[in-house]
């Protein structure tokens, strides 16, 4: 199944895609109602207007430095996922989303990176935990969090994943185990982003590295991929497809309905013209 990642309400009615996610909170801090026909979309600890408003809600690392999008390695600026607050505005935005479709895509989820938080509410709240290492305690945090939020959605739960596969590298970086939070979740979504796509064996290495780590675990949960569709030339948007499709349950586009649409009416055309009819 095709399926379509936007902010734009009447994106969801095309016939071109069998599924819509629309972001009802992205990673500006932007907000949105809830929509019945879509699967809607939380940025849970991604908010650069939450981050911008009030540094308290940033993560910090032992050097005190901020996870803002004014770092060279972060595009947005992130929240911690200890804020009691802060999660609790999450659960709310996930409660009212599942309200109307009782299907929710979980993305942003975790820590910003290795080192961070070191807040003094992450300290405390480590040094009053069972956990052995920081570490572990991240992975408590964060998985607590996935469960917390599954609860709330009735249908179906997709899960954004960074595309990184490697065991350990997720929980190193941003407190997610996979195979902890595959407990929770009904599909993984992997974007795999480029804005020519001219080579495209990292894609298949990428996702099969993930369909291996999730094969050895006992539940069911889907890999789909999430490509970026915006100003990608379509021929090569068409062979990115083509191999993720390969090797993913979904394949879904990011940003960019018409250049999506484009490439998959191309690709439907060729396929009528491949056929060939002959009477019985």
């Amino acid at each position: 199944m095709y399926g379509v990642v936007t902010r734009n309400e009447e994106e969801i009615e095309w016939d071109d895609f069998g599924i819509g996610f629309y972001e009802v909170k992205d990673v500006s801090g932007r907000a949105a109602e809830p929509l019945s026909d879509a699967v809607n979309m939380v940025s849970c600890f991604g908010d650069n207007t939450a981050a911008n408003s009030d540094p308290e809600l940033v993560p910090i690392n032992e050097d005190g430095t901020l996870a803002t999008r004014e770092q060279p390695y972060f595009d947005w600026g992130y929240i911690c996922p200890t804020h009691d607050k802060y999660r609790n505005g999450l659960l709310e935005i996930i409660e009212d989303s599942a309200a109307v479709n009782d299907a929710v895509r979980l993305d942003d989820v975790g820590f910003p990176r290795e080192g961070y938080c070191r807040c003094d509410r992450c300290q405390r709240q480590f040094d009053n935990s069972t956990a052995e290492t920081w570490q572990s305690w991240r992975d408590d945090i964060i998985t607590e969090f996935v469960e917390t939020a599954t609860a709330l959605i009735p249908g179906r739960t997709y899960f954004t994943l960074y595309p990184d596969p490697y065991p350990g590298h997720l929980s190193e970086r941003s407190g997610i185990n996979v195979e902890r939070i595959a407990k929770y979740v009904d599909e993984f979504v992997i974007p795999l982003y480029d804005i020519h796509y001219g080579t495209t064996y990292w894609l298949e290495t990428i996702v099969k590295g993930f369909q291996s780590r999730i094969d050895s675990i006992e539940r069911d949960v889907d890999i789909s991929v999430e490509l970026y569709a915006v100003d990608v030339d379509v021929d090569d948007l068409i062979h990115a497809t083509e191999v993720a499709d390969a090797y993913s349950t979904n394949v879904y586009f990011g940003y960019d309905a018409s250049n999506a649409a484009a490439a998959l009416r191309r690709m439907n055309a060729d396929n009528r013209d491949g056929v060939t009819h002959r009477p019985d």
